[in-house]
């Protein structure tokens, strides 16, 4: 199996995702986890779009955030996602929000593979996983 892709990306926190504390919405967390998640697609030569067009999708399961520290108005946050697993149709895509390295988020979002027209569930391609890093290529 090769290394799993890992992407960071950086956002600075709007007054629109804080509470009247000025500290980040908890459901917003879920929102970075998506912005990271397009990101890591995007680098691994996947985009939502593409796949879309291909005519499957990725609607989440499940969603989990453990939160360690607030993240504030104005902070300057990077948040990564990688791909942990996958069985079957389900992928797991794992998720940290850091400011200045201090871990203040971590979760994951599992996500199945299917099929647009018909919503059942449909293997990914062997390409989009080894784009992932979750198989080894085939050899030549």
């Amino acid at each position: 199996m090769n290394k799993p892709q890992r992407v960071t990306l950086t956002y600075r926190v709007p007054y629109a995702d804080t509470d009247q504390m000025q500290v980040v919405y908890y459901a917003n967390y879920l929102t970075f986890f998506e912005r990271a998640r397009n990101e890591l697609m995007r680098a691994c030569g996947f985009t939502y779009r593409e796949l879309e067009a291909g005519g499957f999708a990725l609607p989440v399961l499940e969603a989990h955030v453990q939160y360690h520290a607030p993240a504030t108005y104005d902070d300057l946050l990077e948040i990564t996602a990688w791909c942990s697993e996958f069985k079957g149709v389900r992928l797991k895509i794992c998720c940290e929000v850091r400011r200045d390295g201090k871990l203040l988020a971590e979760g994951f979002t599992v996500h199945a593979h299917v099929n647009i027209g018909t919503l059942r569930p449909s293997r990914p391609a062997p390409a989009f996983l080894q784009a992932l890093g979750l198989v080894t290529p085939p050899s030549p």
